[in-house]
């Protein structure tokens, strides 16, 4: 399989760990160990309060996220924390200014206002840094969710900045290894929704005998 085709489907696997979250954490459910409850009560969040997350929550929370599997130990992978609302801001400005036919509510809003973001990058050398970096950023939601705070896994900043010369400057803010490309965000913090669980269907899930 090409490796663009690898990137692609790595997306969707991403896209599907961070928007299908089970169960509302309002419900009763009782869990038979405290994984099992982390991964049924984690939501995407998209309203957060204006509390901080400390950078010592944070680090852990990373630590966590290098810690998920990936092919050979090659950490294909590298990550750049914004939690300074000032740096953010110039970001969102140069994204605005970069995609004119967007209204810029709309370019700017694509972070859900998440006052810590985690900006992560593959090494396209390795064919499945994609789903290495997939792996690294559920890890990176699941022990948010465990710490209490709140995630996002979102793709349109994606769209937004890469192959857009007139977004360049972020990526020169960023600060990625040459070659690396940026390919997801991770947005964190205190949630101020609890949103309701979404159906799952069993069914996609079959035994071969």
């Amino acid at each position: 399989m090409k490796p663009i085709k690898l990137f692609a489907a790595a997306l969707i696997l991403t896209a599907a760990v961070s928007c299908n979250q089970p169960q509302n954490s309002s419900e009763t459910t009782t869990y038979d160990n405290a994984v099992v409850e982390n991964i049924m009560t984690r939501r995407s969040i998209r309203k957060y309060t204006d509390q901080p997350v400390s950078r010592d929550v944070i680090n852990k929370i990373m630590e966590c996220g290098i810690n998920a599997p990936n092919g050979q130990n090659k950490q294909s992978w590298e990550v750049r924390i914004v939690d300074n609302p000032a740096t953010m801001e110039k970001i969102k400005e140069i994204m605005a200014k970069g995609n004119p036919t967007i209204k810029p509510e709309a370019v700017k809003g694509c972070f859900r206002d998440a006052p810590v973001m985690a900006f992560i990058a593959r090494d396209p050398e390795y064919p499945f840094s994609a789903y290495d970096c997939g792996l690294l950023s559920a890890n990176i939601m699941l022990s948010a969710w465990s710490y209490g705070v709140g995630s996002i896994c979102l793709g349109m900043p994606v769209r937004f900045i890469a192959g857009n010369e007139a977004c360049k400057p972020v990526l020169d803010i960023l600060g990625f290894s040459e070659g690396y490309e940026f390919c997801l965000c991770v947005g964190l913090g205190y949630p101020d929704e609890a949103p309701a669980a979404k159906p799952r269907d069993m069914g996609k899930v079959k035994f071969i005998e």
